[in-house]
Formats: C-alpha cells, sequence, structure tokens
C-alpha cells in the first residue's frame, strides 16, 4: 500500500511556470563589481551618477576608479576579505563608492535606514558583525556608543574618519582578491515570512543572476539603455532601488539622478531639469504624483517609464497615473528582499513590449521557474488556482546569516523559495497576489515585522500579552496597529497614547503603531501561535473603540 501512495505522489503533476522570454546566457562567474562595469571602454565617458542636491556629474570611468580607490582604502583600514562594513546614509555618491568599494574589496555591505533609533541601528550592527560604520555628521548621536570604527562623508567629529581616506586611497596599493560565485556581497535585512529582521546573504553570482534575468539579452524584460536617466528617490538601503534601479542602471550604463528624499515638487522639478525617462517609484508616490495639482506646472513628457514595486498597487491609483502619462509605459513587478529580490515584472518595461493588464504583477523573470503551491497538500497547483507563491534559481540568497532554521524554513530541498504571498498565474502567465501567508506589514513599501513590535509592547511593564497586524490605509498601503492586554492590577492601566508613545520612542517613524485597541485576550491556536486571521477580522468588522 505504502508503495502504491509513492508511486502516486511521484506522478503529482508539478505545474511549473517560466517567463515568456527566453532563457539567455548570464556570466555567473563575474565578480559583481566586474559584470557591471563590463564594457567600460565603450561608455567611460558617460555621466554615471548625478547628485541632485549639488547636480555634480560623475562619469562611468569616475565612479569605477573611485570604487577602487575605496577598496584599497578599505583595505588599509585593515577590512578584511568576507568582512562587513555598514552604510547609514541616504541616497548619495558615498552610498555607491562604498558599495561598489567593499565589491571590489571582497567585503559584505549592510545597510540600515538613517532613520533608524539608535537601538535599531545597534542591533544590526552587531547581528552582523560591522568592522566600520559609515554614516553623516547629523547621525553621529545614534552611532557613536557603538563598537565599530565611524567614518563620516562630511565634517567628523574628533577623533574619527573622513570619507576621503577611502576615496582619495591610492588604487594601486589594492591587492588582487579572489572572488568566488558564492561569496556574499550584500547583507540586507529582512524579517522574511515571519518573526525578527534577519541578515539576507546575496551572492555575487546571486545579483549578478537578478540584474541579467532584468536588463540583459536582445529583448530585455527592463528595458534600460545608455541614453537613459533613471531617477533613483527610492532608498539604496531598500533592495528595490539597489538591484533594480542602482545596479541594473549601472549595467545598462544609464545615468542615474540620486535624490536623497522624497518631496513631490522637487520630484517634479527634478524629473523635468534632467529630463528623466525611467521613473521607478511604490504606490504611495504613485498616489502623491496622482493627486498632485502642480502636475500641470512642470513638463514631465520625457518619461517614457513608470515601474511600480515594493507593495500591490490599487488599480484605481494605477488608472489615475496612466490617465495623466499616456503616452509613458506603467506596470509593477513583484519582489522579495530573499528572491534577490525580483520575480516578477511587467513585460510592458521590455524592449519588445507587450500589453499587461491592470493590477497584474507581471510574469515571472527569465532563468527561473516560479510555481502556485497549495499551502494545505503542498501540491503545485495549475493556472488559475490561488496558492503560496515559490520561485527557483540562481537570483535567491544563500540563506539567513547564522540562522540556518529559518533558512530551512524558507528554502526548501529540492531549492523552492517560499514566499508567504497568496497568488495565482493566469492564462496569460501574468501573476497576481491576493493575500498573504506571512505576517508581514508592508507600510509604504518598508517592512514592519509584528514580532519586533510585540516584543517592545511586552517589555512595558503594565501589558501582559499584545499583538499587532496590519490595517489598511490609502496612503501608505498598510499601517501597524496593536491588539494589547493590559496587567491585571494595574490601577493606572496605561491608555492608547502611553502605548503609542512608548514604542515611537523606540522605532523608526514607519513602525509606529497607528492605533491600540485594548482586548481581555489575544485569540491563540492551541500550539500558541497568535490567530491574526481573527484579529483581522475584528478591524474589518469594525473595531469598537476604547
Amino acid at each position: 500500500m505504502g508503495s502504491e501512495t509513492e508511486t502516486v505522489t511521484k506522478r503529482q503533476k508539478e505545474f511549473i511556470f517560466r517567463s515568456k522570454l527566453d532563457d539567455i546566457y548570464i556570466p555567473k562567474h563575474l565578480p559583481l563589481h566586474s559584470y557591471v562595469f563590463e564594457n567600460l571602454s565603450e561608455f567611460g565617458s558617460r555621466p554615471c551618477l548625478i547628485n541632485a542636491v549639488t547636480g555634480d556629474t560623475y562619469s562611468c570611468d569616475q565612479v569605477e576608479l573611485t570604487a577602487r580607490r575605496v577598496a584599497s582604502g578599505l583595505n588599509k583600514l585593515g577590512i578584511k576579505q568576507g568582512e562587513v562594513i555598514m552604510l547609514v546614509l541616504p541616497n548619495s555618491p558615498e552610498f555607491v563608492f562604498s558599495f561598489l568599494g567593499a565589491s571590489y574589496r571582497g567585503a559584505v555591505t549592510t545597510s540600515a535606514n538613517p532613520f533608524f533609533t539608535p537601538v535599531e541601528i545597534a542591533k544590526q550592527a552587531k547581528a552582523s558583525k560591522a568592522k566600520l560604520l559609515i554614516t553623516q555628521a547629523c547621525y553621529y548621536d545614534k552611532v557613536k556608543d557603538l563598537d565599530v570604527k565611524l567614518m563620516f562623508v562630511d565634517s567628523p567629529p574628533d577623533g574619527h574618519l573622513h570619507f576621503s581616506e577611502l576615496s582619495e586611497a591610492n588604487e594601486e596599493e589594492m591587492e588582487e582578491v579572489q572572488i568566488k560565485p558564492d561569496d556574499v556581497v550584500a547583507l540586507p535585512y529582512s524579517s522574511g515570512t515571519t518573526g525578527l529582521p534577519k541578515g539576507v546573504m546575496l551572492t555575487h553570482k546571486g545579483l549578478v543572476t537578478s540584474i541579467a534575468q532584468q536588463v540583459d539579452g536582445d529583448n530585455p524584460n527592463l528595458y534600460y539603455h545608455s541614453e537613459d536617466v533613471i531617477l533613483c528617490v527610492l532608498p539604496l538601503f531598500h533592495i528595490y532601488s539597489l538591484n533594480s534601479v542602482f545596479l541594473c542602471g549601472l549595467r545598462a550604463k544609464a545615468a542615474i539622478l540620486l535624490m536623497p528624499k522624497f518631496e513631490i515638487n522637487a520630484l517634479l522639478g527634478l524629473i523635468q531639469k534632467y529630463k528623466v525617462t525611467i521613473a521607478p517609484v511604490v504606490p504611495p508616490i504613485v498616489l502623491a504624483i496622482s493627486k498632485s495639482p502642480d502636475l500641470d506646472k512642470y513638463d514631465l513628457s520625457s518619461i517614457r517609464v513608470w515601474k511600480s514595486g515594493g507593495a500591490p498597487l490599487g488599480k484605481e491609483v494605477e488608472d489615475s497615473l496612466k490617465a495623466k502619462f499616456p503616452n509613458a509605459k506603467f506596470g509593477q513587478g513583484y519582489g522579495m528582499t530573499e528572491a534577490g529580490p525580483v520575480l516578477t515584472m511587467s513585460l510592458a518595461f521590455a524592449k519588445e513590449p507587450t500589453e499587461v493588464k491592470a493590477g497584474a504583477c507581471g510574469s515571472v523573470v527569465r532563468n527561473a521557474e516560479m510555481k502556485i503551491v497549495d499551502p494545505e497538500t503542498g501540491h503545485s497547483l495549475p493556472a488559475n488556482q490561488p496558492g503560496e507563491i515559490c520561485i527557483r534559481g540562481d537570483q535567491i540568497m544563500k540563506g539567513y546569516l547564522n540562522d540556518p532554521e529559518a533558512t530551512e524554513r524558507t528554502i526548501d530541498k529540492e531549492g523552492w523559495l517560499h514566499t508567504g504571498d497568496i497568488g495565482y498565474i493566469d492564462d496569460d502567465n501574468e501573476l497576481y497576489i491576493v493575500d498573504r501567508l506571512k505576517e508581514l506589514i508592508k507600510y509604504k513599501g518598508f517592512q514592519v515585522a509584528p514580532a519586533e513590535l510585540e516584543a517592545l509592547l511586552l517589555s512595558h511593564p503594565k501589558i501582559s500579552d499584545a499583538a499587532v497586524v496590519p490595517m489598511k490605509d490609502e496612503a501608505a498601503g498598510e499601517v501597524p496597529v496593536a491588539f494589547v492586554v493590559r496587567s491585571n492590577g494595574n490601577v493606572d492601566a496605561p491608555t492608547e497614547d502611553d502605548v503609542k508613545h512608548f514604542v515611537s520612542k523606540q522605532v523608526v517613524f514607519y513602525k509606529r503603531i497607528n492605533r491600540v485597541f485594548f482586548i481581555d485576550a489575544i485569540p491563540k491556536s492551541p500550539s500558541g501561535k497568535i490567530l491574526r486571521k481573527d484579529l483581522r477580522a475584528k478591524l474589518a468588522a469594525g473595531v469598537p473603540p476604547n
């Protein structure tokens, strides 16, 4: 009987989805920096980086030379191959030089949001074992107590290093480094499908594969070229911007316009001034642009592509932007840090574009496989049936840093990465996201881990239990809200404002609790797992005010 069941299981049909585009040759043996700077002799004098703040422009040759100088400077400072440097910087040339310089050195870059609190920065610096932290003087108070060498891109406080120690080093003094394809080059932090933020190990081979899947081949899925000016307002500490904007732009030898923060009229002015052709954005920026009363004051006719990612975009907002830019292509992509990050991308961006449907996240990238899995049975599902989205290919992460258990929960024995997102693929090979298994909250594309906020809430002396779930919000997409059980016997029980203030002091702005609902008990399964669906249902039904 057992062998019969086994045969049936083996016979279970695997429904595998692949790109409509042909697979291509990908030079996975090349280190990341060699790959993105290929054909430099042909494009060396072209603009590569434009600093929106100062107007300074750097050619491809200048960026490549500065990156090699930074590598030599890192070596001189004692940063060894495989060691980690940490960037706490807004979008800036120094971020780019540091990342590429670390790649040349064979080192690893982790980056954190400059708006993180000192506690959040300290956690990441410690977990990643960073040896050097590069930041701006205005963030000194956040990093001054860390047990790590500090370097500043502007005026350094007394006793600390200036970035010129790297950027003005002698590139000829850099020893040759043997980099293997599986060596880690980037270490972004992500909560994955559950739990606390974890270091995602992205390798040279993985990032080369991901970039090639997007911009290489005769008919690239994401058609960037050397005449393009790409807007880089999305933060480089986020993998979407690092990969699909900066590294893809560098590979295509386009000019990358670095904007350190989003402000709607400044952005519209820069698009007009620099004749931006490619605008990678997230849903809140799409919303701000579509609602801007000043749109007609600017000439935005240079834009040929609007590319939205980071979080799902509603059809109404998408249609609103399309109506305002009838001559531009518009589409979405879907990514996850652990997936390297791009899983699917609209074919509206291709060199030979095809029409796509509103609300779709595109088709799976080339040189990769996707399947939709029934969360209950583990069987793969055919088209039009929703299940967990899984991806396999050389672009996915090597694993979580120092966390083999979490890695095994995310990447199965056959190499499939389980995203924790629920979706289906229609008859035209287009992916639609319909739900999430994972607990992650997406605030304007930023990740908020419920477990992190729950741990903070439970450290409050007058809270005995807590759970955090997402609540829909037009501007942010989702905001974190907390269900809280107050400790018994507290005469001066905390109010909603008390709880919100307690959390806001310890976390970056997008992790702040938006609402607090006091309840008698947090619903849990027999194994003690929080039943978040029950809490989301309470929200949908309209929780009575406290």
